[in-house]
């Protein structure tokens, strides 16, 4: 017997008759959709407006505003916010000449909302600039059907155990490679830099990485990368989840590792520095454990358990090529001597903002406790 697959009922809807519309001509008209990080701090919002010429950069899109009452960022008494154009993308899904842009969100007296995590990382950045600090993230996900089940999944039951799915092959091995090839494609278009994607150990779990990127790029990467994932599921009828652990047992759960260097990290006898931070690190991780996810550690108690190639939460620890480490140093690097390292502690569902700038506050400005310090005067 065949098994309904369960996605959304929008998803039925007859897409060629949508192609028809999407290839009538806009003249010099463009579209662009502002997207933005809601209350939650895991959600992404969007709506969309049109301007008189396509833009060519930031500075020819101008800042909007949206209620911030319906995103659980305003009471409803002053419920405007602005949203403060911060990067553009090319549109994978209106095309050119139409744009993606990603905004950062002020209330209404311009103090940052309480998930723009981005203006503190900003600053940040600015200030570690002459250290180049380049970042790749590995964004883990897991497909789900609108019922909440994984994706392809059994309805009553499950798949047999973990060992032939990650980076597997075949129809009793993967499930929804269509999305996954369909995301990455519009990441390309839209000028997002993706950088590869693999199936992942669980059965409906893939993983993209976005990088290198320096700075506060990272940040806004791999936002905007994840917008594009919901919105390519969307049309599928399936839902993404960055749910750290979405199933309990002895299944994998889904993180976001973080790999990390500076310009003195990836020179000739660059490993001492390497060493040098991870010692910084292992001094300070109650505080990155509170902002590697967006419940201040809750979220990660599920999935950082010491199995399932993750670390214990409540230990720091680092080796070359040990997956189940706080922090990795890849065999490579060890071999040669320089490189970078991989931070695996962060959640699927981390703002890479704070995870970025956390790394930074320890490693190049030399931060130690759990308070962080406020550069704001200097």
């Amino acid at each position: 017997r065949a098994v309904a697959m369960s996605v959304s009922h929008s998803s039925k809807l007859n897409k060629l008759v949508r192609e028809q519309y999407m290839k009538l001509p806009q003249g010099d008209l463009a579209q662009v959709t502002y997207v933005w990080i809601d209350g939650s701090g895991e959600g992404v919002r969007c709506k969309s407006r049109t301007l008189d010429k396509e833009p060519k950069s930031i500075e020819d899109v101008p800042e909007w505003n949206f209620d911030g009452s319906s995103t659980a960022q305003a009471e409803g008494s002053n419920s405007d916010m602005f949203l403060v154009p911060v990067r553009m993308f090319r549109d994978p899904f209106c095309l050119d000449p139409n744009k993606l842009v990603l905004c950062e969100v002020l209330k209404y007296n311009r103090k940052p909302a309480e998930t723009n995590l981005r203006h503190t990382c900003k600053k940040v950045m600015d200030l570690v600039k002459d250290s180049h600090p380049w970042f790749g993230m590995e964004q883990e996900y897991t497909l789900l059907g609108i019922n909440g089940h994984p994706y392809g999944w059994p309805d009553n039951g499950f798949p047999g155990p973990q060992g032939p799915y990650y980076c597997g092959v075949g129809a009793d091995k993967v499930y929804g490679r269509d999305i996954v090839e369909s995301h990455y494609k519009a990441c390309l278009y839209a000028g997002v830099k993706i950088c590869g994607t693999n199936a992942e150990v669980m059965p409906s779990q893939w993983e993209f990485q976005v990088g290198p990127c320096e700075g506060i790029e990272m940040g806004d990467h791999l936002w905007m990368a994840r917008f594009i994932l919901h919105r390519v599921c969307e049309d599928f009828g399936v839902v993404a989840t960055l749910d750290p652990k979405p199933m309990t047992g002895n299944w994998n759960g889904a993180g976001c590792h973080t790999n990390y260097s500076t310009e003195e990290m990836r020179k000739e006898g660059g490993l001492k520095h390497i060493e040098a931070a991870i010692e910084k690190l292992s001094k300070r991780h109650d505080y990155h454990i509170c902002v590697y996810d967006p419940r201040g550690g809750r979220d990660n108690s599920r999935r950082l358990t010491g199995h399932h190639e993750t670390s214990n939460i409540f230990e720091f620890s680092a080796g070359v090529a040990n997956r189940g480490a706080s922090i990795r140093i890849p065999r490579q690097v060890g071999q040669d001597g320089y490189g970078y390292f991989e931070d695996r502690r962060p959640a699927a569902n981390c703002d890479p903002y704070a995870v970025t700038e956390a790394i930074m506050r320890t490693t190049v400005l030399n931060e130690t406790g759990v308070e962080t310090k406020d550069y704001a005067d200097n």
